[in-house]
């Protein structure tokens, strides 16, 4: 091996060199190992690993109750854990032809723009923090404070609400929810500008971003990239506009597409979404109407025998839920085609041809949330 090694220098032939990045402690961005093959800085090819947190959660499911169902889902993308527990409602609810209150469908869709907005406050400040911006990790997470104030204040519960049930929701909001919504609006109006004159205008920010790592539209559907890193790339992918559910088919807001399709692009996209989630939470705040919180159900679920799949878009791209009943209490068979897994799995391609340090800009573009992978 030494003599190889020495004939390589003689003969000018560089050997490639072979890191680990991560895994990385679980309260970071997930435990993720990146077997990285180097020639100098340059990658030359990046190998994902992931499984280190699996749980066996589709599995689970199958042994638990409907309801139950809901409390394991937001344990997979912690970041959208509304939207994942809705995607299981809106599954069962469609199985056993249940029409939920109107106020039901306004509530859930303005939680689900709240938890969009917190996700890309968090994802903005990490990766900021990540490419040397310390700074944009505190303004982050103080604008974020504000969210989960509110979630907390209706819910008692800040991360992951489990609010959801299939009917309705498990408990009404707090008097206060209007008030506190549309406080937080008028702030994050002021305050979201800010997130452009810190960090997207950065010099070296865009240097480190514009033009790398570009994926195109071809390749982000081969891969099956939703959410803003496929629309970054010209895809049009968003379930609320494609497939809306809820209340999304009677509201006025844009899908965020840019061509690009550079770790710039994905970074303009998650901005351009925070404006359009403030306009649809304008739309419906004023407007929640009287009544139940949750539709008449029976004590104990049972699909009709067959099988069942919905999707919503959660702060990463579309969630698929496919159950398959025989009838029973429990589902036969849990599935869920989650947005992470080919949201990593395209840095493959992404990766090779930039040096070493482009692949954290690359990573944090593409907005990963590893415990969806390892469910």
């Amino acid at each position: 091996m030494q003599e190889e090694i020495i004939k390589n220098i003689i003969l000018g032939e560089e050997e490639d060199y072979l890191i680990n990045v991560g895994p990385q402690h679980p309260s970071t961005h997930g435990v993720l190992r990146f077997e990285v093959s180097l020639q100098g800085e340059t990658i030359k090819k990046v190998v994902p690993h992931c499984g280190y947190i699996h749980r066996g959660i589709e599995k689970m499911c199958e042994r638990d109750t409907y309801p139950q169902i809901i409390h394991l889902t937001d344990r997979m993308d912690y970041l959208s854990a509304h939207m994942n527990n809705e995607a299981v409602c809106l599954c069962v609810e469609k199985a056993m032809e249940v029409e939920v209150p109107e106020r039901v469908t306004h509530v859930r869709t303005m939680l689900d723009e709240l938890t969009r907005i917190a996700s890309h406050q968090l994802w903005w400040c990490a990766m900021g923090m990540d490419m040397g911006a310390l700074t944009t990790f505190f303004y982050g997470l103080r604008d974020r404070e504000h969210i989960l104030d509110i979630f907390e204040e209706s819910f008692g519960t800040r991360l992951i609400q489990s609010v959801n049930t299939p009917g309705g929701l498990m408990q009404d909001i707090h008097p206060g929810f209007q008030k506190r919504v549309k406080e937080f609006i008028s702030y994050f109006r002021k305050k979201l500008p800010e997130y452009d004159q810190l960090l997207t205008d950065n010099v070296i920010f865009r240097e480190r971003s514009e033009g790398i790592a570009p994926l195109s539209r071809e390749d982000a559907i081969q891969y099956g990239v939703t959410g803003p890193s496929g629309r970054a790339s010209g895809f049009s992918c968003d379930v609320r506009k494609s497939e809306p559910y809820g209340i999304y088919k009677k509201l006025n807001f844009k899908e965020i597409l840019r061509t690009e399709g550079d770790t710039l692009a994905r970074y303009k996209v998650r901005i351009g979404e925070m404006y359009e989630s403030m306009n649809i939470l304008e739309q419906l705040v004023d407007n929640i109407p009287e009544g139940d919180y949750t539709a008449k159900m029976k004590a104990v679920l049972r699909l009709p025998v067959g099988e069942f799949f919905q999707r919503v878009e959660t702060s990463r791209g579309e969630l698929g839920v496919y159950i398959v009943s025989d009838g029973n209490k429990t589902p036969y068979r849990v599935k869920f085609r989650a947005p992470n897994f080919s949201n990593l799995f395209v840095i493959s391609k992404l990766a090779p041809g930039y040096k070493i340090a482009d692949l954290i800009a690359i990573s944090g573009s593409l907005d990963l949330v590893i415990p969806d992978i390892d469910r």
